[in-house]
């Protein structure tokens, strides 16, 4: 079904998502943008697998990249979308109308709206977002193509209640091992119990204080819990390895390695094996560009607690926020849905700094 434009911001995430585009499936919504955005004369289109980029070229001194995933977690009968109503608040309810595909649709509709932005655009709608980071679309492209990632300011339209967060916090998991010695459980004492060599990791983390922790002005809390554990062979043997999975999110003060050092320290005499990693990202709210947007949006800019792809921006030397309609808490929950109320602010909002004269 091809894409209208030209319809509310509202009417174009129901488009959107109800082109299904769980990750794995882009194809589908990828050409339906492209052939939405190739009649129009003032965009440059380009094509990376099943991300999209559009951008102009005015010659303004300065330029924003505003990016947007276009896939979406598995269904859950949460298709097609529809319209409901609770305690005055409108909302369109439906898979990825939080994540991210109301976002998308502000950029889509403002790419074809605004022939000539105050500065020049590069909007980047991408794959791959909700699974493994090696097929992040984002990343394939700053791969493929370094150039287009040329500017002085980004925004991820990933859901933020429609409030600027700037940065994120990074990401780290780890598994922590003991290891013991392996007897018949009726004697015990001739064996090392691993699973009670682990206890004392899980009273650690049981009461772990979080750290509060100001970056740039901004005030990000920590968090580090044990998100799984495995441990025993058998009803009648003493275990000779237990393992706790731990997930480490630590303020963008840190960077990964510095994360590492601290796990290594935190659980001193445990065997420590990384698994996932990921830097965070400072705030960038000191980029004049920066600050035009958050005086041209409203409001007052807070910390983005979880990882997102303004990373892959910051460390390519990009000062990056989060911006867009949705509750976060609402991502990927069955009843995803959005006030679309926030649709419509953010779109004003952008539309507001991308025409206005604060951006020039």
């Amino acid at each position: 079904m091809p894409l209208d434009l030209t319809a509310t911001s509202i009417d174009l995430t129901r488009q959107i998502c109800d082109i299904e585009s769980v990750s794995g499936d882009e194809r589908t919504l990828a050409d339906a943008i492209v052939e939405a955005l190739s009649p129009l004369p003032h965009l440059e289109i380009i094509r990376d697998g099943d991300t999209v980029v559009a951008r102009t070229n005015l010659g303004r001194e300065r330029r924003a990249l505003i990016a947007g995933h276009i896939d979406t977690v598995p269904l859950n009968g949460n298709l097609p979308t529809r319209f409901e109503d609770e305690g005055g608040v409108r909302y369109l309810w439906g898979r990825g109308t939080v994540d991210m595909k109301a976002g998308v649709a502000v950029q889509l509709k403002l790419a074809a709206e605004l022939t000539d932005p105050a500065i020049d655009v590069t909007w980047m709608w991408y794959d791959h977002e909700e699974v493994n980071a090696e097929l992040n679309g984002l990343g394939r492209l700053a791969r493929n193509r370094p150039d287009l990632f040329v500017g002085d300011f980004a925004i991820l339209g990933e859901p933020s209640n429609g409030v600027v967060e700037g940065g994120c916090n990074g990401n780290l998991r780890v598994e922590v091992r003991a290891y013991g010695l392996r007897a018949h459980s009726a004697r015990g004492w001739v064996g090392d119990n691993a699973i009670h060599k682990i206890a004392p990791v899980l009273d650690l983390l049981a009461g772990y204080t979080a750290r509060e922790v100001e970056v740039d002005g901004l005030v990000y809390r920590e968090g580090l819990n044990a998100v799984g554990i495995s441990g025993g062979v058998a009803g009648n043997i003493i275990p000779d390895e237990a393992m706790v999975h731990v997930n480490y999110r630590f303020a963008p003060s840190r960077s990964s390695e510095e994360a590492i050092a601290y796990m290594h320290e935190l659980f001193d005499g445990y065997e420590i094996t990384v698994v996932d990693r990921a830097d965070g990202a400072r705030p960038g709210l000191d980029a004049p560009l920066a600050q035009e947007f958050v005086a041209a949006v409203g409001g007052v800019a807070k910390p983005k607690y979880g990882w997102t792809d303004v990373a892959r921006f910051s460390a390519l030397g990009i000062p990056a926020v989060n911006y867009g309609p949705g509750d976060p808490l609402k991502a990927h929950a069955d009843d995803e849905r959005v006030d679309v109320e926030q649709i419509v602010s953010v779109e004003a909002g952008l539309r507001a700094w991308l025409s206005g004269p604060g951006a020039r």
